[in-house]
Order: C-alpha cells, then sequence, then structure tokens
C-alpha cells in the first residue's frame, strides 16, 4: 500500500518532457530538446583537476554531515566576498543539489496545514515539496507587466495566520526575472512585523544580463538576513549539474542542527569528491570561465528573443538572468500542455509546457544550447505556429 503523501506526489513535468524527447530520439525521430535546465558547456578543468586530485590522494570516504571544513569556510568566505553577508559555518549546511536543500527545509519547517506563499510562474518543484510536507501552497499569479514578479500588495494580500514561508527565486526559472534591491526591500517591509521566513532560490546568481545586477535577498537588511534562508548550488553557473551540489545558509543555526540530522538520516554527506571539486569554484578560481558562459547564455538570449518576437503568434520578454524564455502562445493555444506534446510529435521540438510552471498561455524554451541548434529549433516552433494560424 502507497501512502497518501506519495500518491500526492506528482512528477517533474521537465523530466517528463525530456523523458519523452529521449524515447522518441532513441526511435530514430529527430529532436531538438529545449526542455532541460542544463548547460551544454563542459565543467572547467580546474574543478575536474580536484576531484582527480581528490581521489588520487585517497578522499573517498565518509565526511562530516554538512561537508568538509575548508568547503564550508569557501562559502562563508564566498558569501562575504560576493554578497556582503557573513555566514558562520555552523550556519551552513551543503546537500544533493539545491532539490535536497529544498526538501530539507520544507520538512524541517512545515507542519500540516500551513500556507507557503509560492508566486507563479515558479519551478515546478517548490509546491510540490510544500505539499508532500503537508503544507498548502498559496500560489499568486504574475504577469508580463510587472515583469513576472510579485508586488508587495500581492505579497500582503496573500499572507494569513497560517502562513510560514514565501518563496522567492532570482533570477527565476522559468521567467529570467530578476528582483531589484528596491523591490526586495519593498517586500521586505511587508514581512517585518512577521514571523515568516523567506526562502531565497539563488541558483542562476551569476547568470545576469544586460547589466543586470544581482542582488541576494539577504543582504536587503538585518531583518531580512535573520529571516531568510539562501540556498544556492553550482549545476547552472558553474555546469556542475551531475555532480550534485547545493548549499544552504541561515543565521538559524538551530534549523540547521535539525536539518542536519534528517539528512544524516537520508543521505548523509554528498560524495567526498564533489566537496573537493566545489572548493574552487566557490573561491574564485573558476570565475573566468564561468563569465565565459555567461556571456554565451547572453548572446543567445538576444538572438532568440528576436527570433521569437519576430513569429507572428508568439512573444517573448527578454529575461534578466538563467537560461530560459518564457515565450507567450496566448494567442494561439490556450493549452500549453497540447501545444508542447503536439509540437514534440510532429515537429521533434521538445519545450516544457507554461501549466508545469502555474501559468497556462506559455512554454519554457531552454537556450543552454548551441545557437545552430536553437535557430533551427525557433524555425521549426515557427512552421508549426504557421501550421496552428491555417
Amino acid at each position: 500500500m502507497l501512502s497518501k503523501r506519495i500518491q500526492a506526489l506528482s512528477p517533474s513535468m521537465t523530466i517528463a518532457v525530456s523523458t519523452l524527447a529521449r524515447e522518441l530520439k532513441a526511435q530514430g525521430k529527430d529532436v531538438l530538446s529545449f526542455s532541460a535546465g542544463e548547460p551544454d558547456f563542459d565543467t572547467p578543468e580546474i574543478i575536474k583537476e580536484a576531484a582527480i586530485e581528490a581521489i588520487r590522494h585517497g578522499f573517498t570516504k565518509y565526511t562530516a554531515v554538512a561537508g568538509i571544513p575548508e568547503l564550508l569556510d569557501a562559502i562563508a568566505e564566498k558569501f562575504a566576498r560576493e554578497n556582503g553577508l557573513r555566514y558562520s559555518p555552523s550556519q551552513i549546511l551543503v546537500s544533493n543539489g539545491a532539490k535536497q536543500s529544498l526538501f530539507n527545509i520544507t520538512q524541517a519547517m512545515i507542519d500540516e496545514g500551513d500556507e507557503v506563499i509560492i508566486p507563479a510562474p515558479y519551478w515546478v518543484t517548490y509546491p510540490e515539496l510544500v505539499k508532500y510536507a503537508g503544507g498548502k501552497p498559496i500560489i499568486i499569479d504574475t504577469d508580463e507587466r510587472h515583469g513576472f514578479k510579485i508586488t508587495p500588495a500581492q505579497l500582503q494580500a496573500a499572507i494569513t495566520e497560517r502562513t510560514k514561508l514565501l518563496i522567492l527565486t532570482s533570477p527565476s526559472n522559468p521567467t529570467g526575472a530578476v528582483y531589484s534591491k528596491e523591490e526586495l526591500k519593498a517586500l521586505g517591509e511587508v514581512l517585518e512585523k512577521t514571523e515568516i521566513r523567506v526562502i531565497s532560490d539563488e541558483m542562476y546568481e551569476k547568470l545576469v544580463f544586460d547589466g543586470t545586477e544581482f542582488v541576494a535577498t539577504a543582504s536587503i537588511s538585518e531583518d531580512m538576513f535573520r529571516r531568510t534562508i539562501t540556498v544556492n548550488g553550482l549545476s547552472k553557473s558553474v555546469a556542475m549539474t551531475g555532480w550534485r551540489f547545493g548549499y544552504l545558509a541561515t543565521p538559524d543555526e538551530e534549523l540547521v542542527k535539525k536539518m542536519i540530522s534528517l539528512q544524516s538520516q537520508s543521505t548523509s554527506n554528498i560524495c567526498s569528491i564533489t566537496q573537493k571539486a566545489a572548493i574552487p569554484a566557490l573561491d574564485g578560481k573558476a570565475d573566468e570561465e564561468i563569465e565565459m558562459m555567461r556571456q554565451a547564455f547572453e548572446s543567445r538570449m538576444h538572438e532568440a528573443v528576436e527570433l521569437f518576437n519576430e513569429i507572428e503568434g508568439l512573444s517573448v520578454l527578454a529575461p534578466k538572468g538563467a537560461f530560459y524564455l518564457f515565450v507567450n502562445i496566448k494567442d494561439v493555444s490556450g493549452d500549453s500542455m497540447k501545444f508542447s506534446q503536439d509540437l514534440l510529435r510532429e515537429y521533434g521540438v521538445a519545450v516544457v509546457p507554461g501549466i508545469g510552471f502555474g501559468s497556462e498561455g506559455y512554454f519554457r524554451f531552454s537556450f543552454a544550447t548551441d545557437l545552430v541548434t536553437i535557430r533551427e529549433g525557433i524555425r521549426r516552433i515557427e512552421k508549426f505556429v504557421e501550421k496552428l494560424r491555417g
């Protein structure tokens, strides 16, 4: 017999689409996939060399659950150097990707019936983790007019006596929206007289475009520092998806201790070799390669936005960060799932329907691949849209 909580859990729609694309490809179909959030770049050499050295020196045993001391120090120094935030190693926990960081937080903090405010479009995992913990996702719809960002008035209206958490993502998956310092400050002012905590997902921190400034949520004020749990990792900006490296930081040491206890009973420490490899990714030694990747994403973004906005019936806002376009299809389809399935089966292009991110009338298109593939993919999408328009 399956538990009620596991039966209520929905599979990731991005993974589902990627799986279908792989199946069609295995059948010999010409498939171009823009569904997965995975950079096409290789992990920087200095990181791979650190992993190789760890293996050669026999660093293959269990470690402390939270992470080795030199890694925790590197994370604390990164926060201080890049974000102006001061954390001690006891306020940091390293996990198997940001997903486990988020799982640890929701399991440690949410009780049955607690409410968690989640702006939509949202990353597909957020509401599922909340529901699995027994909580209730409170979805707030955002729109293009406000750059897909929640307003202080919307936040204020959503707060109840059951509100436990607010989840913010900047830069956003799937829209690429980035909150400015002023916008974060305004949201913080709404929260000042509450005990609501903020989960700030900053996974795409280093991937910002056109001079956009990234601002860490916890850096806004002392009050926001106290209430914010920052989640980050190395999968996207350093092309380390398969290494499974995520981390969180909060001044609440008691919360960190409880999450360490939870992780000790589930996965224990993350891969010892990954921990060693992560240090040069955090201490600045890979910054030149990170910037190279950022510039490549920025160039791809500009061309993809221009090509999509030339297609009659489609439109897209230029994202300020991450590596996705959230393309508006409302003029040609009111069913993003059917649109995406038909596009994949008929034209061999895999995108993720907007309904999976809580926003109907859109699809997510990842430009974390080469320009030749992007151009061909958009050309096929244009042909498909022309067919829909008759």
